[in-house]
Formats: C-alpha cells, structure tokens, sequence
C-alpha cells in the first residue's frame, strides 16, 4: 500500500499561489520554472551574499546551488535570491570603510524586503564576509519565518618564510615596513602569499568570530561554522542545510523560538572561551535587537566574569579556524562548556533538539593544545572586557585575550580622525607610553563606526604593541590585539566625553577593575563640552548621511531604528 503523500505546510507562499486572483502572481512563477505540482509546494527562499568583491565570498554562489537542492529533495520550492557584500580588508584604512557596517543593516533590510514581497515560507541565509553574517542572522530573527544560516567557509593560512600568515601579518607588516623592519621585497612576498585562495579571514576574526556565534545561538547545524571555504566537505553540508530547512518548516522552528535570552547567554560564552572578535558584542547585541530578546553590556560582563578564555587562536595565539577545524570545530568547546555548567544545555537548535542533544557522542580532543581544557585555561576569564568611567559612562569594549589584563596609564595623545592617527604612527610620531585617542568615528560620526585596523596593526608593526594603548568610539577588526579599547559610548559626535579629551590628559585604561576614565574633573569635562561643536556631517545625502541620521549608540548595537 502506497504510504500518503506528504504534506508540507505553506504559511505564506499560499497568498502568491491560491485563488483565481493570484493568476498574475502564478503566471510569473510558472515563468522562471515552477511546475504545476511546484505551485502547491512551499518556498524556501535562499539568500546568498555571493560575489567576486572579497574571497570572504567567492563560492557562496554554488552553495547556494547546493542548498537549493536540499530543498527540492526535501519536497520543497527553492528560490535563489543574491545580496550585497563589501570587504572589510579591502575597504579598511580609507574613506571605504565608512560603508562597512552601514552594509550590515543594507544585508538585513534588503533580505527583509524580499521575504515580506515574495512571502515565501523558509530561509536560508548564506553569507561569508564580516558584515553579512550578523546581517543575515537579523534578517531571519526580524522576519521569523523558519530559517538555518550557513556560514561560506574560512580561508587557509598562507605561508611565507616557512610560517603560516594570514591577513593580520600583512596589516602589521606595513608597521614593520614603514619603521624600516621589513623590506619592499618582503612586503611584496607577504602580500602575495597571505591569502591563498577563497574563504573569509583565518584567525578568530570578526567572520569566524560570527561563524561560531551562529552554532552558538543553535541557528546553524553543528559543526558547520568552521569547515574550510574549499573543502569538499561544504558540497554535501550545503545540500544537508536545505534539508534542514525544509524540516524546520515542517517543526514551525522559527527563529523567536530559539533565540531565546538562553541561547545569547550561549553565544556570549562562546565568544569569551574563543577570544573572539570584540565586533561579536556589536553584533550580537543587533541580533537580540531583532530578537526582540533584553541584552545588555552588562550581560557580556557578566558572562565573561564566569567563563575562562580556552583557545589558542589568532590573532593573539598560534591557531587559525582550520587547525580549530581539524580536531573538531566548535562542538568540543562547547561541550566542554556545557560539561562546565557555562552554558544551557536546553536551549533549542535549528536541528530540533537541544544543544545538549547535538553535542550527545562529542568528546574533548586530546593530545593538542588548540583548546585548553576549562581547569586549565588561558585565562581565568573570557577574551573580552566592559569598561565604564567618566570617558565611557554608557560603556566600552577591550579584547583581554592574550593577557592584556594589566593597568596602563598614560598621557593622551588626540586625533579627529583614524588617518590623522595613522599618519603619525607611520611617521614615527607616537611615542612609547601614549595612549591614542581617535574620536569622531562612532556610529553616526564616522558614520559607520570605522574598523581601525589599519593603525592598530601599524602599531603592532611598529614595535609600540606592549608600550602603545589606543581607545576609540569607532570599532576594532578581529584581527586588532593589543591593548586598544573600543565602542566608547556615548560617542564623540553625540556629547560623549571623549570629545572633551586633550593631549597630556592621563588616561586610563584597567581591565581588571573595568575602568576607562580620564583625570579629569567633571566640571572641567562639562566645561570644555560646553565649549564644544559636533563637527559638520561627512556625507549629506546618500545611504550614508541616511545611516548617520538613523543609527543608534554603539552600547546597542548601533542599530537602525
């Protein structure tokens, strides 16, 4: 006896495909390929950030292909649609770099904009550079239709002078190179070698940093966020992705349900055990915005306080996500998390069943030193730290992975604006003991919250790592280490007290006591406010003078609403 056909549901592709007056609507789906048996079956949109701009990205294409597949084998509709993606490595250090997160909310509006049009009933987001994976994962928490992310892949490291490199190697080379520590030859060599083929930035940057938030939120499938861009394995993990969709329909397993305040508390933890990209709290507090979830610096405080930094990886450590790849990927650091009691075991995943579940049959890998067991970590705390004081009083964030945990004090030394900043570090104009201050580059001063990796990395490159601090109300790439303090909110350009900051101000910076303040008395900042005006808007029409109008405080994720 022939078992019953099987029924999927179609909670929104039924409004473009039922009823006589839905002709047109049917016409124009019959039109790019769908058959009548097609027209009674679900959609599952895939939306790709596929392009030739960054090797971040370059590939995503076919595993859209792939995904699609999933899909139809599954009984379902897929339908391709493409959004944009910019490079952060390439659009770094320069007036580019102003559209960097600006293209993070153009991601997300512009999946939004096609999902509400087109009502398809499912989503995979497929995405590779920095900005286009917390965008995706907006997206689908804003649209709550059932939703599985997959992540486009890593790079593998170069090799240059029998070492591996990566990207952050070229970006501190051009430090070592201006101060006479490296040749043309050198440099050239470098450059030509860091970045072997396809797939987003090696070390626990800002895109892998996000390729390990998506399993840690339990919105990809496991083991997904650190297979290599080129290994073969992707073919038939794209494929799996649209069979998961399918069944999360199925499941009505949207994304409300699991992004829970649980499944945050998850991602935060496995960020501090990571040493993950400062960039994960702007992100991930612009998800939970989506979410419509109550999250909070204070959280990632929280949380850091009680998990200990685990992992080996750059760009503080000796590791990229490959090596991270080959004993495992994330699961075993989150099941050592969870064998810890530092994260939720019953927080539910994309798979239909629970962390704790996914991680049944996953053992901690032994004789490596990738990942440190949780009685014997790195650090006793997570990778990264909230400060606050009278130059930060809505907060600030530092990367402490590494062991940058000690009190710095030191004279300011202040800069309008990152190239200023840049030329002088280059020029040999930065001092030992100094600590550079570069404002008017925050969410709606740069506008765009500027990446500023190009000057911490010259710093690096200098010889100024362990004698130089740099704070900033712009943002840092995953890459920048050192002792550099980010986010500083309120921002410049919005009255915040960096903008009242001169040279040979004492600052200071401590981590251990989650301070940012300048000696400075109140009244004297006040004062020197009063006497202040906010710097002339750079950009007075277009999507930039948009964001700058729209855009909200760092401390919240420098959200558009």
């Amino acid at each position: 006896m022939a078992s019953p056909k099987r029924t999927l549901p179609r909670p929104r592709s039924r409004e473009v495909t039922e009823g006589p007056a839905r002709a047109p609507a049917r016409a124009m789906l019959r039109a790019v390929g769908l058959s009548e048996e097609d027209l009674e079956k679900p959609q599952i949109g895939i939306a790709a950030a596929a392009n030739e701009v960054t090797p971040c990205n370059v590939g995503l294409a076919e595993q859209a292909d792939r995904a699609k597949l999933g899909v139809v084998e599954s009984g379902a509709v897929g339908l391709r649609f493409d959004t944009i993606a910019v490079s952060d490595a390439i659009s770094m250090g320069h007036e580019g770099m102003h559209a960097s997160l600006v293209s993070r909310e153009v991601i997300a509006d512009s999946v939004e904009t096609v999902m509400h049009a087109e009502r398809m009933d499912g989503l995979v987001t497929i995405a590779g550079c920095d900005k286009s994976l917390p965008g995706m994962l907006m997206a689908a928490a804003r649209i709550d239709v059932p939703s599985v992310f997959l992540y486009g892949g890593t790079i593998l490291p170069g090799c240059f002078q029998d070492r591996d490199v990566n990207i952050q190697d070229v970006f501190e080379a051009v430090g070592a190179h201006a101060s006479g520590a490296m040749s043309d030859a050198e440099l050239l060599e470098l450059e030509q070698k860091a970045c072997p083929g396809p797939g987003s930035c090696a070390g626990m940057f800002t895109a892998n940093t996000m390729a390990a938030v998506s399993e840690g939120l339990g919105m990809a499938l496991p083991g997904s966020g650190s297979i290599p861009n080129t290994d073969l394995r992707r073919q038939e993990l794209a494929v799996e992705v649209g069979r998961a969709a399918v069944r999360a329909l199925e499941l009505d397993l949207r994304p409300s349900r699991i992004l829970t305040p649980a499944a945050f508390e998850n991602a935060i933890a496995l960020v501090m055990a990571l040493g993950g990209s400062t960039n994960a709290v702007l992100h991930l507090l612009a998800i939970a915005h989506e979410a419509r979830v109550d999250l909070s610096l204070d959280d990632f405080d929280r949380v850091s306080r009680r998990t200990p930094h685990l992992c080996n990886l750059k760009p503080f450590g000796k590791y990229v996500m490959s090596d991270l790849d080959r004993i495992g990927g994330i699961p075993p650091v989150l099941r050592e998390l969870l064998d810890r009691g530092l994260v939720d075991g019953e927080a539910l995943t994309v798979t239909g069943r629970t962390l704790a579940e996914n991680l049944e049959g996953v053992d901690f890998p032994a004789g490596q030193d990738i990942v440190n067991r949780a009685d014997a970590p790195l650090m006793e705390e997570g990778g990264i730290v909230v400060l606050r004081g009278n130059l930060a009083p809505d907060g600030a964030v530092m990367k402490t992975a590494g062991g940058n945990v000690r009190r710095f004090d030191a004279p300011a030394r202040v800069f309008e604006t990152e190239q200023d900043a840049m030329d002088a570090v280059t020029g040999g104009e930065i001092q030992p003991d100094t600590i550079i201050v570069i404002r008017n580059e925050g969410p709606a001063g740069g506008p765009g919250m500027r990446e500023m990796l190009a000057v911490t990395a010259a710093v690096k490159g200098a010889g100024l790592g362990s004698d130089v601090a740099l704070i900033t109300d712009g943002r840092f790439s995953g890459a920048t280490h050192g002792y550099m303090v980010a986010h500083i909110a309120p921002e410049s350009i919005r009255g915040g007290a960096i903008a009242a900051v001169r040279d040979g101000d004492l600052v200071t910076i401590d981590p251990r006591e989650r301070i940012l303040s300048v000696d400075v008395p109140d009244a004297e900042i006040a004062r020197r406010l009063s006497e202040w005006s906010a710097p002339a808007p750079r950009y007075t029409r277009g999507v930039l003078a948009k964001y700058a109008r729209l855009v909200g405080t760092a401390s919240r994720g420098a959200v558009c609403d």
